[in-house]
């Protein structure tokens, strides 16, 4: 039953509540035993309410009992970054500047979770201000992956994907701000959703650092749990302007169709692992063997040239930041000290500038979008490297910077289009790969139809194993 109960997904349990042939509170208690069993070893949940979890999961066993269960959430547990505000739990952002703040409230899509009768397992580790293609802080140390616990999960969502894959709970709520849902997502052999901007509605939480681009997204190891997060969190709130375009457009799945799908392999020059691009483009076949018109594309931009506005704006919000709170200097790592000096050397007709550019990217990507459905790349151009390093510093022979490995992503967030990763076929030595589908703006519902079919149709995934079998 423990390790059965840690297997099975969020719908898989719903139906086994419904039946009766399993207990809320049967199935925390396993999945806080398979965390204390795995957790030592992967470092992914940095805080644990136990007390909170059992009393959840009693009040859940209790609704489905009476058949007044809140729904398909109910009595499942979860957990969640540890850059959203959780009521009565540590928010550190990876920081030492909070290693101490509790909120008193829950931010939105949370409190949306705890309503809908999720079980808020805890917390799971980030880099600091998330901001970092790795998962390590000074305060908690680094996360590792799963399937090699050499090797990271990346970032900076690494702790919640770790978290899921090994089977701590059947689904996670994590951020987007450059592809930090889908990239470890795609090192962890998940499904990971980065929303439309707006889509899912922000209020109460911690300081906007990376404007609008930053988004709340569910992580799952099955296309229908994702649904189901989305069904609860992507509701439109007032609080949140930039919901507002949604208010009259509920999230739904349209008919998949026959779409036209534009395969860019590769970004420019940017180098991509061979076992990643070969994963990829056997991905992009099947896409064609569903009946989809795949066509083999450039990217409809320069993905150089995206890379400068990119860093001034996440450098700026950083500067912007810390300034209100003396002596950070002292307590923060090298790398984020030269993020915070490069942004406060930056002047306002700079910043203006990179906002600019973005906007002319968005419109270029409109016209590409009247040409092309879907975009699929790779999630990520290196398999996971070593959980202490930042990143690769060599892809496919090249050297690489900070970024070389998040050249994908990134663009998807700049122009607020919804964006998926799913599996892949796995590199030699048994390591996930992912690939990412991008959509128009909005098109949210027709990305998660699409997994939906792909998922059904060539991956056959419909009962996903957790991995690791080291860890079991």
């Amino acid at each position: 039953m423990f390790l059965e109960a840690c297997q099975w997904s969020a719908a898989e349990l719903t139906r086994r509540y419904a039946q009766g042939t399993v207990s809320p509170v049967e199935v925390v208690r396993a999945v806080l035993e398979r965390l204390d069993q795995v957790n030592p070893i992967l470092n992914a949940v940095i805080h644990v309410d136990r007390e909170g979890s059992i009393a959840a999961a009693r009040a859940s066993e209790t609704r489905w009992r009476n058949r007044n269960a809140l729904g398909p959430l109910d009595g499942i547990p979860l957990t969640v970054k540890d850059n959203l505000f959780v009521r009565g739990q540590p928010a550190t952002w990876g920081s030492k500047l909070y290693q101490n703040f509790v909120p008193g409230n829950d931010e939105l899509p949370v409190e949306r979770l705890r309503a809908a009768g999720a079980v808020l397992l805890g917390k799971t580790n980030c880099p600091e201000f998330t901001l970092q293609g790795y998962t390590d802080n000074l305060l908690f140390g680094p996360t590792r992956n799963p399937w090699n616990t050499a090797l990271t999960p990346g970032g900076s969502s690494g702790g919640a994907a770790a978290a899921v894959s090994a089977g701590i709970g059947p689904v996670a709520i994590a951020t987007d701000g450059g592809g930090s849902i889908r990239r470890p997502a795609s090192h962890t052999g998940l499904v990971g959703l980065k929303p439309s901007r707006g889509r899912v509605p922000r209020h109460g939480g911690f300081p906007v650092i990376l404007l609008d681009f930053e988004t709340v997204g569910p992580i799952a190891r099955a296309v229908a749990d994702i649904i189901t997060m989305m069904r609860v969190i992507a509701v439109p709130d007032r609080r949140d302007l930039l919901s507002a375009p949604f208010r009259d457009s509920p999230f739904e799945l349209p008919e998949t169709g026959c779409r036209r799908i534009a395969y860019v392999p590769q970004f420019g020059q940017s180098p991509v692992d061979p076992e990643v691009a070969q994963s990829v483009a056997a991905t992009a076949a099947a896409w064609s063997g569903l009946g989809h018109r795949v066509e083999e594309s450039a990217a409809p931009f320069e993905a150089d040239a995206l890379a400068g506005p990119w860093a001034i704006i996440g450098q700026v919000g950083l500067a912007w930041l810390l300034q209100s709170h003396p002596g950070w200097e002292q307590q923060v790592t090298p790398a984020i000290r030269e993020m915070a000096h490069n942004g406060a050397a930056v002047d306002g007709r700079e910043y203006y500038k990179a906002l600019m550019l973005v906007r002319g990217f968005q419109a270029e990507l409109v016209n590409f979008f009247e040409r092309f459905d879907l975009v699929l790349t790779p999630s990520a151009a290196a398999l996971p490297w070593p959980a202490e390093t930042a990143f690769p510093a060599e892809i496919a022979g090249q050297t690489v910077g900070p970024r070389g490995h998040a050249v994908f992503t990134g663009f998807a967030n700049l122009a607020g289009c919804p964006a998926v990763n799913l599996p892949a076929d796995p590199s030699g030595t048994g390591l996930p790969i992912g690939f990412q589908l991008v959509a128009a703006p909005g098109n949210d519902g027709l990305l998660c139809a699409l997994a939906a079919q792909y998922e059904a149709e060539v991956t056959g995934c419909n009962q996903p194993q957790i991995s690791g079998t080291a860890l079991r």
